[in-house]
């Protein structure tokens, strides 16, 4: 996909590192379901339940990563995954380490947006005659 005058999109590209972040937390997530059934209640419990709402979550955010509220709710959706850390600590731990990455996703599309609006990005130059 192009952006307007021909040049290539560079949100799209973001988007899918945004998609692969948010798969990967996914997959991380998920993986607390085990944790639960060594270390915790269970995972038939509210705390297994929780662990699996948040998957969910994740996943219908991944279909919605085109919109441009779609990383304000994801660095909304680290939030809540803070704020589990009373029900399951190991949630908590994860949840601020998936915080700092989506703050640090944010810092480089806000950069990008900024670079583009003024003409700095590398496929905006002008490229030179050979």
């Amino acid at each position: 996909m192009s952006a307007p005058g021909g040049l290539p999109d560079p949100m799209r590209g973001f988007r899918g590192v945004m998609a692969v972040a948010l798969v990967l937390e996914i997959i991380v997530v998920l993986l607390a379901l085990p944790v639960l059934a060594k270390l915790g209640d269970g995972v038939a419990t509210w705390q297994g339940v929780l662990v699996g709402v948040l998957a969910l979550a994740m996943l219908l955010l991944c279909g919605t990563l085109g919109r441009p509220w779609a990383l304000s709710a994801a660095i909304a959706l680290q939030v809540v995954m803070v704020a589990c850390w009373f029900a399951v600590p190991a949630l908590g731990i994860l949840g601020l380490v998936f915080l700092a990455i989506w703050l640090i996703l944010w810092w480089m599309r806000r950069d990008v947006l900024r670079r583009m609006a003024e003409g700095r990005l590398a496929g905006q130059r002008p490229q030179p005659d050979s």
